[in-house]
């Protein structure tokens, strides 16, 4: 779940701009909205069983941080 708190903010400034008035409840709403949907993809990749949602985040996590990363160095 760390890797909510380094990527999102970082997305939601692409999508909304430096400002930080608005910057920050864009980044709430998109670090709780990527929440849910890692949770939903965790309860249904495996039916019966559940993957801890602190590997789908890492898994999904990891490749827009290094996107970010990379894009930044450019």
């Amino acid at each position: 779940i760390g890797f909510v708190g380094l990527v999102i903010p970082h997305i939601a400034r692409l999508l909304v701009g430096p400002d930080h008035r608005i910057m920050l409840p864009a980044s709430a709403f998109l670090g709780g909205i990527f929440l849910i949907l890692c949770d939903v993809l965790a309860r249904i990749v495996i039916a019966p069983t559940e993957i801890p949602i602190g590997a789908i985040t890492a898994i999904v996590g990891a490749p827009l941080f290094i996107y970010l990363l990379r894009r930044k160095n450019k």
